[in-house]
């Protein structure tokens, strides 16, 4: 994740798989902490390990503040740009699992 921004510490990414079909990633904030801004190149899920209070900061000057439940998932479609900034007063962690485009078959 890259641009960092508004002073606020970055989280931590942790690859856990990366191969020909899937890219897992570990995210892990501390209070206040952000992703920096980034727009997905692929097609994703997020499965949320604790309760996720989000403040998602959106081009153009959006926001939008959502929990997403510890244990509970969604998908995105590619092309999704944003900054994730933990707004809660806790730790939150949760896992991305980026779907590549399928291999060519023979």
């Amino acid at each position: 994740m890259s641009g960092a921004g508004a002073g606020r510490p970055a989280c931590a990414a942790t690859t856990l798989v990366d191969d020909a079909l899937v890219r897992v990633t570990r995210f892990d904030f501390g209070p206040g902490a952000e992703t920096g801004w980034h727009r997905h190149g692929m097609d994703y899920v997020i499965v949320a390990l604790t309760d996720c209070p989000m403040r998602i900061e959106e081009p153009g000057g959006g926001l939008r503040e959502v929990t997403v439940p510890a244990g509970t998932a969604y998908r995105r479609d590619a092309g999704v740009e944003h900054n994730v900034v933990n707004a809660g007063a806790g730790a939150m962690a949760f896992v991305e699992v980026e779907l590549k485009p399928a291999p060519a078959r023979p």
